[in-house]
């Protein structure tokens, strides 16, 4: 079988991803490289940022060679307007037309169902900062190969303030949890089939730790998500403790599912 050529596109701005790295954090990008690796070497990614790009003139040409798209997660918040946001819309839009596989991960699956015609909005149930707890698959989730061998309810690393609240015409709806209603769907667009989750299975709690901690001031002071530091501690030791639950395979089985139906053609 020859090797599967996938365009990763990048939804955080550069500088945004300055900033990771300056904290020691990896890039989603670079997390989703190496969690693909997990499950197979014999992958060719290449990766696009739609927030540096003014135009798609270099890499719309050769879209229709890649076998698969996957759109990762972002600081953004798709209801601000600005130019890094619409830039990521028009892109999606782009590939709707020419790629038909895709798999949107939180901030991706955002993207991906606002440019179809749905809505996403500021969650009003509070956010994920670093884990979702109890995302329960339903019937359609369960007779969808993207939750083969998953377990009907489970947790799952997450970060993210914002939920799709409408879904684009003819969407099945998956999973839910008492924070988002909707963790996950699956939708045609053009000539493409979007497989979509909110949270994110490709990185670590390890990384979502960092995370916080990279956030902690933004997390205590602008979204009043923590009154104090104490309380941020005591919700990472609640992660670390999931840590010791998980398993890798487990957590990651989305992936490795999606992988198999791009193998599968």
């Amino acid at each position: 079988m020859k090797n599967l050529n996938l365009l990763v596109v990048e939804g955080n701005p550069i500088k945004e991803n300055e900033n990771f790295r300056k904290f020691g954090i990896q890039t989603h990008t670079e997390s989703l490289k190496d969690s693909l690796s997990f499950y197979s070497k014999d992958i060719n990614i290449e990766v696009f940022n739609p927030c540096s790009e003014q135009s798609f003139d270099k890499i719309l040409p050769n879209i229709k060679k890649y076998d698969g798209l996957i759109w990762g997660g972002s600081s953004l918040n798709i209801y601000n307007d600005c130019i890094e946001i619409r830039r990521q819309i028009s892109f999606m839009k782009e590939c709707f037309k020419n790629i038909k596989k895709i798999l949107t991960i939180c901030w991706g699956m955002q993207v991906a169902v606002t440019a179809a015609g749905g809505t996403v909005k500021k969650s009003t149930n509070g956010a994920h900062i670093g884990i979702a707890n109890d995302i329960e698959i339903n019937e359609n989730g369960a007779n969808h190969p993207l939750y083969k061998s998953k377990n009907k309810k489970f947790n799952s690393p997450a970060f993210n303030f914002d939920e799709v609240v409408s879904l684009p015409g003819g969407a099945t709806h998956l999973s839910s949890n008492k924070i988002n209603r909707i963790q996950s769907v699956h939708f045609k667009s053009g000539i493409s089939d979007v497989w979509g989750v909110q949270y994110h299975p490709e990185i670590t709690y390890h990384k979502m730790i960092t995370l916080i901690r990279y956030r902690k001031d933004r997390l205590i002071n602008d979204r009043k998500c923590f009154k104090d530091e104490e309380e941020i501690q005591n919700h990472i030791n609640f992660i670390e403790q999931e840590i010791k639950n998980s398993e890798k395979d487990s957590r990651m089985v989305e992936l490795k599912n999606w992988l198999n139906y791009l193998k599968a053609a």
